[in-house]
């Protein structure tokens, strides 16, 4: 996910996908300690998705 796109999202669709990246994030987890996760570079990039959002979030509310 690129910071344009998060940029061109309101504020409510920005809180459903923070959700949906959580939610994806703990299945990954759970996937990988099970040893069932086949893209492990997944969870990296699900983590960056993350970070990424929460920065954009916090920094449009300044």
């Amino acid at each position: 996910m690129k910071a344009s796109e998060i940029r061109d999202m309101n504020q409510e669709e920005q809180f459903r996908r923070l959700s949906e990246l959580k939610e994806t994030l703990f299945t990954l987890r759970f996937q990988s300690e099970s040893g069932q996760l086949e893209n492990s570079a997944k969870l990296k990039q699900t983590r960056r998705d993350i970070a990424r959002l929460k920065t954009i979030v916090i920094e449009q509310t300044k």
